[in-house]
């Protein structure tokens, strides 16, 4: 009836796509105005050392940096789900693209720009597709173990990639070209490179320490530190950044020819960019002390990378340093995000040339301390004392994330705690078979079974949801039932049933009538019932012998059994 319904569709489907609908973000930006304009532009200011580094970092340029966290803060803070995140370019997304940028070079040695441009843009299709299918609420159900595993993993990652150039060298293409290339660049570091990456370091490090002015955050300090003292001590044999260009950026339109190619890499950015941006939600909320829209979130991300991949930005995420300092200075809507891609903006329109005067290994030594603030200090004093499990889980991943993949390391975590969870609730699963002469609730007063038939009516209890991860427990069980007249399966706390349970009922109902016994179902729930009546499972019990209560079965048995009698 309901689907027959036009009025009814439509108010669904309308009500469907609120949930993207940019209204919701842009009718409070009013409301905390002031605090707002200056979280953004201090956020900016955190933001800017970051894009440039983490634009160097991708192979594609400071400025794909800068034009990153430009179509991050003002699309995702029109069309994100969190109200205080701020997107841009983060460390795990910039390692996985640089990976590919790297492994796509065109013959000439130079990255193939079109081809990352287009598989950004894909990305941010895939993202766009995946929110509207609404899959943002399973980040809830991602373990802890991965959560950590992955986040000290990129943490290393980022560490090991800069070493290099905070000694003169640079940047490898990946973990495992840094590995190798370590002990020789340590053997013939450059003093001067490493002079500046240090003091950088130590600006970043030491100026909370010294200073509570927020608007003046370390990244920045330790940025004009470097700066300042390469010039001044004349460092010219060390490397700066290349110039950028000034004014409007250059458009990449999609180009499609290599799909095949792409997508792999597409959906690898896609999944990346979904786990880094809601995880960083999450830590907005508990901030907050509010609850983030996910899927209007991965859609914001989607809309923004699309926006990368037609003006040449790397990729975006929300990220959770720049998220945070937003928090921290009073930030509370869309419109603090908006005002600090705008300030970026601004500064790549005119001010873009003095990105030159930056030292790499200036950025190297910012970048240091994003991949040591990266890694999770709550879990390190307890590895040694964590369940067996979750440790496998948390080495796994960290392993896997620094030597092979960040997708892969996720997903085989996620896989590992998946099997473990399904493995202690198939062993915490209760059931129990006991005959009728061992219940100790009364029967009903109107029942005269004779004793020696009631230990041959034998009662099944099942308690909790019947799925495969219990199939085997309750088997071993079921398959303990002998020498019984009559069998009563409770399901009235069996909340659900999927196919490999429902199957396993019919097993141990096709076991009963080989040896002659009737079956009998009582307190199946409705959503359980039509599982069951389509699976053509209730067909075999009968509808008659579905009941309601324990105590009907029982009055259904007396009455079978005057039944023969007579």
């Amino acid at each position: 009836m309901l689907q027959n319904d036009p009025n009814q569709s439509k108010f669904n489907f309308l009500s469907y796509l609120n949930d993207f609908n940019p209204w919701d973000n842009i009718k409070i930006m009013h409301t905390n105005v002031p605090n707002d304009i200056l979280a953004g532009i201090t956020v900016a200011v955190i933001a800017m050392p970051l894009a440039l580094a983490f634009g160097v970092a991708s192979g594609l340029g400071a400025e794909a940096g800068m034009w990153a966290a430009i179509c991050g803060g003002i699309l995702v803070g029109l069309f994100g789900g969190s109200t205080t995140g701020v997107s841009g370019p983060t460390g795990p997304k910039v390692v996985q693209l640089a990976a590919i940028i790297a492994a796509t070079k065109l013959a000439s040695g130079q990255p193939d720009v079109v081809f990352a441009m287009s598989m950004v843009f894909l990305s941010g299709l895939i993202c766009i597709v995946l929110a509207l299918m609404k899959i943002g609420r399973f980040i809830y159900y991602t373990p802890y173990s991965v959560v950590s595993g992955f986040m000290c993993g990129i943490g290393v990652i980022i560490m090991l990639l800069e070493i290099p150039p905070m000694l003169g060298f640079a940047t490898p293409n990946s973990v495992m070209g840094a590995i190798k290339q370590i002990p020789y660049d340590i053997m013939h570091e450059k003093p001067h490179a490493l002079i500046i990456s240090l003091a950088t370091f130590a600006t970043i490090l030491l100026w909370p320490r010294l200073t509570k002015k927020q608007w003046l955050p370390a990244p920045l300090m330790g940025l004009i530190v470097g700066t300042s003292l390469a010039h001044l001590l004349q460092f010219r044999d060390i490397e700066y950044i290349a110039s950028m260009p000034v004014g409007v950026p250059h458009l990449y339109w999609p180009d499609f020819s290599r799909f095949g190619d792409m997508i792999g890499g597409a959906f690898a950015l896609a999944g990346l960019c979904i786990f880094d941006s809601l995880l960083t939600c999450l830590v907005a909320d508990n901030m907050m002390n509010e609850r983030h829209n996910s899927d209007r979130e991965i859609f914001g991300q989607g809309i923004a990378n699309l926006g990368c991949g037609i003006v040449g930005g790397v990729t975006t995420a929300t990220a959770t340093m720049r998220t945070v300092a937003n928090i921290k200075c009073g930030g509370k809507t869309g419109l603090a995000s908006i005002v600090h891609g705008l300030v970026l903006l601004a500064l790549m329109l005119g001010l873009a040339p003095y990105a030159s005067y930056i030292p790499m290994a200036c950025l190297a030594g910012i970048l240091l301390k994003v991949g040591i603030d990266i890694i999770d200090y709550r879990v390190l004093p307890v590895l040694h004392r964590m369940p067996f499990m979750d440790s496998i889980c948390f080495w796994a991943v960290l392993i896997l994330t620094i030597s092979v993949d960040l997708l892969v390391a996720m997903g085989v975590g996620i896989t590992i705690a998946f099997v473990r969870i399904v493995q202690e609730l198939g062993q915490a699963y209760e059931q129990n078979v006991v005959s009728l002469t061992e219940i100790d609730r009364p029967l009903p007063a109107d029942v005269s079974i004779p004793e020696e038939l009631k230990e041959k009516v034998l009662k099944l209890r099942l308690e909790g949801p019947l799925f495969f991860g219990v199939s085997d427990t309750i088997y071993r069980t079921s398959s303990a039932l002998v020498d019984y007249k009559y069998l009563i399966i409770r399901m009235a706390r069996v909340p659900m049933v999927d196919m490999s349970g429902a199957y396993l009922l019919d097993d141990i109902i096709d076991k009963a009538h080989k040896q002659g016994a009737i079956v009998f179902f009582t307190g199946l729930r409705p959503q359980v019932e039509r599982t069951l009546s389509r699976l053509l499972i209730i067909e075999k019990v009968t509808k008659e012998n579905c009941l309601a209560t324990f105590n009907d079965a029982i009055l259904h048995i007396e009455e079978i059994e005057k039944d023969q009698r007579q």
